[in-house]
């Protein structure tokens, strides 16, 4: 069966159709704005993996040449690995969405967008948020919180939903707001001199059109939704006294370990208190409950921390929100880079290098927009070692 929705936005038709692509996804949308059409399908594993304590979410996003009418470059002329914009749009998606599966979820649940038509005006980045809300609503996984998206652009001194790609180039303002029906939880902005009052305005009418998005999606759900699957709560593998216990003994020097100031201090701090709580229990018991001990510090340290900051107004070192950590700026490190610098904030520390090059250095980037030269190139990298961890690079 298929079954389309329609939102008017801006005098143009946002579709939802559902029922006619993807027909053994769990879930799938073709949304359609103009001539830009984006696929989104969403499925989950029915059974979860052992040892998995967190929510397995992967959102893969494409824009291939073809919905452009367009043939890769490169020799082979196929399509490459994802580009920067295709990984960007990627977590644009999975942000709205991660905090709003319910708690205890751990099935491996995978969003796949696919532009399948570009038409140059739209663009299909919102469309695959809208798109990926629906095939959830739709589909048989225990997601039941839908969300809606828009793009807002400030031009020539109005706000315009949606703006053309014409449009946003003029911008003083453009922002993509993600909302539930009651709430925003996805903001991402750029701005050029607009005040605060503008872009709450913004945000307000994009709320106003996400409500008209969620409710089509609703609608769609209550045609052709399949059964939500019935999880089974999640079973903490401890027993409710064992927590209970633990809580009342170290509950007070966690306190006082979360309240040293200095973080390596805090750490230190802290681990002295669980290596306590780990060493009170019985030689044979720690290999078993030593697991757990650590899982109930993970609980009550999120719990002591939103604590503070919501009765005392301070984080847990005593600083105010506002309050942060010693800054320092070096310049000139490195002799034979064009530039470089090492900003510190407390322990936090970022080492930046720049290069300067010719017009021959500029990079190509081909998109469905078509061709276009960055002269502007920013790198970023996050070794493991700058937290102290042991990963790939």
């Amino acid at each position: 069966m298929v079954v389309t929705e329609r939102v008017e936005i801006e005098g143009r038709a946002l579709e939802l159709e559902v029922g006619k692509v993807a027909k053994q996804a769990d879930g799938a949308c073709l949304v359609r704005f103009g001539e830009t059409f984006v696929l989104v399908t969403a499925c989950f594993r029915k059974d979860t993996r052992e040892g998995v304590d967190f929510l397995p979410l992967t959102v893969d996003y494409r824009e291939s040449t073809y919905a452009g009418g367009r043939i890769p470059g490169g020799f082979f002329k196929r399509e490459g690995r994802p580009t920067e914009k295709e990984i960007l749009t990627s977590r644009l998606i999975d942000r709205p969405f991660r905090p709003l599966f319910p708690k205890g979820y751990t099935h491996e649940t995978q969003i796949i967008g696919f532009v399948l038509s570009a038409d140059g005006v739209n663009d299909p980045d919102v469309l695959a948020i809208n798109g990926a809300s629906a095939a959830l609503m739709v589909s048989g996984c225990p997601f039941d919180t839908p969300v809606g998206a828009v793009r807002v652009g400030l031009v020539e001194g109005r706000l315009v939903v949606n703006p053309t790609h014409q449009q946003r180039a003029d911008a003083a303002l453009e922002i993509v707001v993600a909302g539930t029906d009651d709430a925003v939880v996805m903001v991402e902005a750029g701005a050029r001199g607009v005040s605060e009052a503008q872009i709450l305005d913004a945000i307000d009418l994009a709320h106003r059109e996400i409500k008209n998005i969620i409710a089509a999606q609703r609608r769609l759900r209550d045609k052709v939704g399949k059964p939500k699957s019935t999880l089974a709560p999640p079973v903490a593998p401890w027993p409710e006294e064992f927590a209970a216990g633990i809580r009342q003994r170290f509950a007070g020097p966690l306190d006082v370990a979360l309240r040293v100031r200095g973080k390596f201090e805090q750490v230190d701090a802290v681990d002295k208190v669980e290596e306590g709580a780990i060493a009170s229990l019985m030689d044979e018991e720690r290999a078993e409950k030593g697991p757990w001990v650590k899982a109930v510090f993970h609980d009550m340290i999120k719990e002591q921390f939103r604590s503070a900051i919501l009765a005392k107004g301070e984080r847990l070192d005593g600083r105010a929100f506002d309050e942060v950590r010693k800054v320092t700026c070096e310049v000139g490190m490195l002799p034979r880079t064009h530039g470089s610098a090492l900003f510190t904030r407390g322990e936090t520390q970022a080492l930046v290098t720049c290069t300067l090059g010719t017009s021959d250095d500029v990079q190509v980037i081909e998109a469905l927009e078509g061709e276009s030269h960055q002269r502007f190139l920013l790198h970023y990298n996050f070794p493991p070692f700058s937290v102290g961890e042991v990963k790939f690079m």
